[in-house]
């Protein structure tokens, strides 16, 4: 077994399948043990992935020691999990290669997968994942294109090979801080087009909001040392479309419910809304301008209405584009 999935929820058995279909021997590891093996004498994830059946080359695991017996492990849990899970587990799995799959930022640290990472692993290989994608898609076997961001090109390479099939195309980068800061901050932008969206405001007032909501990605990316040409890229731009556009994005979904004064799904992880404040506050410090995503932060915590923060958006002074 050459690579491991840690986390069975629907990304994580998606990549798991994705990666078996061609034969590759694949570990999936679940927290739960029931979980596990249900999932292992099933053969599918009804509760995160519904009619996907998991090929034999997968193994359903709730043990880490298990998994950590490949070279490659993919980390598909919640950003705001994966730092409890490495600290956890850091005595089987550093000096892997560590993949992050997660799209957002930690809420206690600022930081995002391949820092987290690098922090709690120091003998790891940290590269992250990313890229506009859903798991039904991939899970289906439908043509999928990703970014895969790793400092060290060579060994990069290796990964974006081991883990490329005919239908999961990879794109690599050395630019692992762009790469995940596009992933975290369009989730962000999402939760905004699916208020829009959800409070009736429109089409062009989604075009508008996605428009200006790249311009703020792009502002606080290239203030932390991203390149500008991962913003345009697959992790950035690519994955913003899908997400402010799709009901498939539970971001998108979540906000759909803001706008509307609905309730929302409570055990569905939306990685934006915890986002949005970790953001609103690396903002703050390096005095980046960024309003949609303030707004976003208000909003997740209650402290404004929809109205409210429509209303501030529309009555900001003029400027040039």
């Amino acid at each position: 077994m050459k690579i491991a999935v840690l986390g069975a929820g629907a990304f994580g058995t998606a990549l798991a399948v994705a990666l078996a279909r061609e034969g590759q021997e694949v570990g999936l590891w679940a927290r739960d043990p029931e979980q596990a093996t249900r999932i292992q004498k099933e053969r599918c994830n009804e509760r995160r992935l519904p009619g996907v059946v998991l090929p034999e080359s997968v193994s359903v695991s709730p043990e880490i020691a298990f998994v950590a017996q490949a070279g490659i492990l993919l980390l598909a849990v919640p950003m705001q999990q994966m730092s409890g899970l490495l600290e956890a587990h850091k005595g089987l799995i550093d000096a892997h290669a560590l993949i992050g799959c997660a799209k957002g930022v930690d809420l206690t640290s600022g930081r995002g997968p391949t820092a987290v990472i690098a922090e709690t692993c120091p003998q790891a290989l940290p590269a992250i994942l990313t890229g506009p994608s859903f798991a039904a898609d991939i899970a289906r076997g439908l043509p999928t294109a990703l970014t895969l961001a790793c400092a060290d090109d060579t060994r990069g390479a290796a990964l974006q090979e081991a883990l490329s099939t005919t239908v999961l195309r990879l794109y690599r980068t050395t630019d692992t801080l762009g790469a995940e800061l596009g992933g975290a901050l369009k989730n962000v932008i999402a939760i905004a087009a699916g208020v829009v969206m959800g409070a009736g405001l429109g089409d062009s007032a989604r075009a508008a909001l996605m428009t200006r909501g790249f311009a703020e990605m792009n502002r606080l990316a290239l203030a932390l040392g991203a390149r500008q040409e991962t913003l345009a890229g697959l992790s950035g731009f690519g994955d913003l479309v899908l997400t402010c556009t799709s009901a498939q994005s539970r971001n998108y979904r979540f906000g759909h419910a803001l706008g509307k004064g609905e309730a929302f799904d409570p055990t569905m992880t939306v990685e934006g809304a915890a986002t949005a404040k970790a953001v609103s506050i690396l903002a703050k410090i390096h005095g980046i301008d960024m309003p949609i995503t303030t707004m976003i932060a208000a909003l997740v915590d209650r402290n404004i209405t929809v109205a409210d923060a429509v209303s501030a958006l529309l009555s900001r002074p003029l400027r040039k584009e």
